[in-house]
């Protein structure tokens, strides 16, 4: 039986869409979508547009497994998507990419907060970055429907349709998996970006020799810890040496801390020692009892 939809003119008879082979099914089966901070944040700052009757209708579709192919390019992502015809529905959602100039002054700041950049080298999204952004003016979250274009093949007239709004809550698993994804569609890819982020001071940090004072590490680990062993840290008194292992080392690229890195690693590594001491103390001490 037809019924009347409250944002089409026409009467339509209710249909399943046809099944995809292969589809992209969405982890979240029930509940919310998106698991970080900036998964979360695309599915809240695209709901907050008053648009929630509309863009729940493409959960289902979302879970269901009906987006064929999902592409994130600089500026614009695309897909395929089944509905009830044979041929699946074109997508296109389009962001705008910022300018070189502007990629420019974000990465001139985040050279600037080591912590950032480091998260970032770990596959995270510091929330620092989206201040930074903001900072300048930008977002890297769309700020209003209408900085979001969007265009699909389908007949319904609303915007977004299911099949647009199933896009959108894939994309907030995408960002999930790799938030330089997010980075991409304004338009900075992941290896641009960390090569930008490649300050001197990290750069000698790699093509510096080891200092000539380490020990190459013993294939036996008994050797490693046995008594004696050079690798173990032993505190002398009125002396200040640098850790064993930070002579293996050498001091970061990214240190940027007033004290020298030998120094404050001395510190660290004197405060365990003296906290194992104490707790020792402490257990010995009880067991007697």
């Amino acid at each position: 039986m037809s019924r009347y939809s409250d944002d089409e003119w026409w009467y339509y008879t209710p249909a399943a869409p046809l099944p995809v082979r292969g589809g992209i099914r969405a982890r979240s089966q029930r509940g919310a979508f998106g698991m970080t901070w900036w998964g979360r944040r695309w599915v809240l700052t695209l709901e907050s547009f008053d648009i929630g009757a509309r863009l729940s209708r493409g959960k289902s579709y979302a879970r269901g497994g009906q987006v064929a192919d999902l592409v994130i390019g600089a500026g614009e992502v695309t897909a395929s998507v089944q509905g009830t015809r044979r041929k699946p529905y074109a997508v296109s959602i389009q962001l705008r990419s910022f300018t070189p100039e502007e990629w420019q002054g974000i990465v001139r700041r985040l050279r600037r907060m080591p912590i950032e950049v480091a998260a970032l080298l770990q596959g995270e999204m510091p929330e620092a970055l989206d201040a930074i952004v903001q900072g300048l003016g930008l977002s890297l979250f769309p700020t209003t429907s209408r900085d979001l274009r969007t265009d699909c093949s389908c007949p319904d007239w609303s915007n977004p349709c299911k099949h647009i709004a199933a896009v959108y809550y894939l994309l907030a698993e995408a960002f999930d998996d790799d938030p330089f994804l997010l980075l991409r569609l304004r338009g900075m890819d992941r290896d641009q970006l960390l090569a930008q982020l490649q300050t001197a001071a990290v750069r000698r940090a790699v093509a510096e020799p080891r200092p000539e004072s380490a020990v190459p590490l013993p294939a036996a680990p008994s050797e490693f810890w046995g008594s004696g062993s050079p690798f173990i840290y032993n505190p002398i008194p009125d002396e200040n040496p640098p850790p064993p292992v930070v002579a293996l080392l050498g001091p970061p690229g990214l240190w940027r801390a007033e004290r020298r890195f030998d120094e404050a690693m001395h510190s660290v590594f004197a405060l365990g020692v003296e906290t194992a001491e104490e707790f020792t103390a402490f257990w010995e001490g009880g067991e007697e009892a």
